[in-house]
C-alpha cells in the first residue's frame, strides 16, 4: 500500500470510498443509497459530527437502517453546503493511546440551513421516517425561536396522525431535556391545548450527557486529511479516542434502548450524576484553563496542562473543590482520565474556542460547586482563582499586550466593565462578579466569595497569571 496517497484538487465524494477502503481506512460499512433519514439533528457543528453521528453510523453498520441523519445547520450555510457537496461524507482523525486513525462517517444523508430553508427543516421533522430529533445548538441556543421551529414540525406530525418523537438535547445544560421540553410545551400551547397534550404524552425529552473533546478544525487538520485521503475534505475533524453518551431511560419508542445500548450508549434512570461530573470536572476545568491560558499566552489546552503549576491547580480543583461533592461514585477515575485527555498533544484544542460564550457557561460549571463549598464552610481558592482569571480575560488583552477577540453575547458589556475598573481589583469584582446573568442570584451576595475572588485577582495583577497560580495551596 502506498503510505502517502497522491494529492488531488478534488474533494471527498462517495466515489472515493472503495479506494479508501482498499487503503485500509475505515469507511461506511453499509450501502448509503436509498437510506432515509430517521434522525433530524439541529446544530450541525463539529461536536455532533464527532460524537452522536458516529453512534448512528455504528447502528447503520449493524443493519439498522432507521438512523440516517438529516443535518441542520442553524445559520452556517458554508458548512451545510460543503457537506452536501461531499455527499454528506467527512473524515474524522481519532487520536488515542493506540495512535492516530482516520474514519469516514457516512450517517449524514441530507443537510439544510434553518435560517435559509426553514420549510425543509419543518418537513424533515414531520417526515414519516423521522423518529428522533437531536440537538447541539450550544447553551445560548435555547430560546423560544428554537422551540417554535421544532413545534412547527411536531404540529404537522400531530395533524397527520404520526407517532411522537424522541427529542434529545445533547448540550451542556443541567436538565437539558427538561429545559427543552418546557420550551416546546410553551410553544405548543400557543398553537393549541391539544397539541401541547400530544407533545407532552407522545414525545419524549430525555436528559442526556455527552462527553468527547472535539477541537475546531484547523488548516493543519485539513491538510492532514488531504494527506490521509488523497483528496481534500473541507469538513474534516479531529477528536480523541474517548467518547461517552449517557441517556435517560425516556424514549418515544422504548425499543430504542436496546439499539442504542448496542452502539455504546449508556442508558440510565438518572443522568444527573454523570451530568454534574462532566459539567464541573471536565467543562469547569476546561473553562478555567481557557481563561488562564488566553491571558498567559498559552494557545491550546495541552500546553496549559503541561505547565506543572496549572496541572497542580487543575488536579487540586477537581480533587478538593469539585469531586467530593459529586454523586458520581467513580469521579476519581474520571478525574485521572481527564488529566490524561487534556494532555493529548494531537487535539490542539484552542483555549479561545473553549472560552467562547463564557457568560453562558459559568453558571452551570462553577456556581454549583462554589455554593456547595460555601454551604459546607470549605475553602474555594482555586474556583475563586478561575473566576478572577475570567475577569482578567475580559480585558481582551494577554499579558504580552496582544489583543484577542472575546466571542460572547455580552462581550461589549464585559469588556467595558473590565476596562473601566482595570486598576481596581475590588471594583472589577463588584462589577463583573455581581452579574446575576453570569453567576446566578446567590453567589453575587456572598461576601466570602467576592473577597476570595478579589484576593486572587489582586495576585494575578501583581504577579502575573502563572506566578499567581503558584501561590495557591
Amino acid at each position: 500500500m502506498n503510505d502517502t496517497p497522491p494529492k488531488s484538487s478534488a474533494f471527498l465524494s462517495p466515489a472515493d470510498l472503495p479506494r479508501l477502503q482498499a487503503q485500509g481506512l475505515s469507511v461506511p460499512a453499509y450501502a448509503r443509497a436509498g437510506l432515509k433519514p430517521g434522525v433530524v439533528h439541529l446544530g450541525l457543528g463539529a461536536f455532533h459530527r464527532a460524537h452522536q453521528a458516529l453512534v448512528f453510523d455504528r447502528l447503520l453498520a449493524s443493519g439498522d437502517v432507521r438512523w440516517g441523519i438529516f443535518g441542520v445547520a442553524m445559520r452556517n450555510t458554508e458548512l451545510a453546503d460543503a457537506l452536501a457537496a461531499q455527499g454528506g461524507l467527512y473524515a474524522l482523525q481519532i487520536a488515542s493511546r493506540d495512535g492516530v486513525a482516520w474514519q469516514v462517517c457516512g450517517a449524514l444523508l441530507q443537510t439544510a440551513v434553518a435560517a435559509r430553508e426553514p420549510e425543509q427543516v419543518t418537513a424533515a421533522i414531520a417526515a414519516p421516517a423521522t423518529r428522533w430529533v437531536t440537538l447541539t445548538v450550544t447553551e445560548k441556543g435555547y430560546v423560544p425561536a428554537l422551540a417554535e421551529l421544532l413545534v412547527q414540525g411536531l404540529a404537522r406530525r400531530h395533524a397527520a396522525g404520526l407517532p411522537g418523537l424522541t427529542v434529545a438535547s445533547c448540550d451542556n445544560l443541567t436538565g437539558n431535556g427538561r429545559q427543552l421540553e418546557a420550551l416546546c410545551l410553551d410553544a405548543a400551547r400557543a398553537i393549541s391545548p391539544a397539541l401541547a397534550d400530544w407533545v407532552q404524552t407522545q414525545c419524549a425529552f430525555p436528559n442526556s450527557m455527552v462527553d468527547r473533546i472535539v477541537p475546531a478544525a484547523t488548516p493543519a487538520r485539513l491538510d492532514a486529511a488531504r494527506q490521509a485521503l488523497g483528496v481534500a475534505d473541507a469538513c474534516a475533524l479531529g477528536t480523541e479516542g474517548f467518547t461517552e453518551w449517557v441517556l435517560e431511560r425516556r424514549f418515544a419508542d422504548p425499543s430504542d434502548e436496546q439499539a442504542l445500548t448496542s452502539a455504546g450508549v449508556t442508558v440510565v434512570d438518572e443522568v444527573r450524576p454523570f451530568e454534574d461530573a462532566k459539567l464541573r470536572l471536565l467543562n469547569g476545568s476546561h473553562s478555567a484553563m481557557a481563561y488562564i491560558g488566553a491571558v498567559a499566552g498559552l494557545p491550546v489546552i495541552a500546553q496549559c496542562i503541561a505547565q506543572p503549576v496549572l496541572q497542580r491547580l487543575v488536579h487540586g480543583l477537581m480533587t478538593h473543590e469539585i469531586g467530593p461533592h459529586l454523586s458520581r461514585r467513580d469521579w476519581p477515575t474520571y478525574r485521572d482520565a481527564l488529566l490524561a485527555r487534556f494532555a493529548n498533544p494531537e487535539l490542539q484544542h484552542s483555549v479561545h474556542q473553549i472560552a467562547t460564550d463564557g457568560s453562558k457557561k459559568i453558571l452551570p460549571r462553577w456556581t454549583p460547586p462554589a455554593l456547595d463549598l460555601l454551604q459546607h464552610g470549605q475553602t474555594f481558592d482555586r474556583l475563586a482563582f478561575a473566576a478572577a482569571a475570567w475577569m482578567r480575560y475580559c480585558l481582551a488583552e494577554d499579558e504580552q499586550g496582544q489583543p484577542y477577540a472575546i466571542n460572547d453575547p455580552l462581550s461589549e458589556q464585559l469588556q467595558a466593565l473590565a476596562r473601566t475598573h482595570a486598576s481596581d481589583a475590588a471594583a472589577t469584582v463588584q462589577a463583573l462578579g455581581t452579574l446575576t446573568s453570569v453567576w446566578g442570584d446567590e453567589l453575587p451576595r456572598s461576601t466570602p466569595w467576592l473577597a476570595a475572588v478579589t484576593a486572587q485577582l489582586t495576585n494575578i495583577r501583581s504577579h502575573g497569571m502563572l506566578k499567581a497560580a503558584a501561590l495557591l495551596p
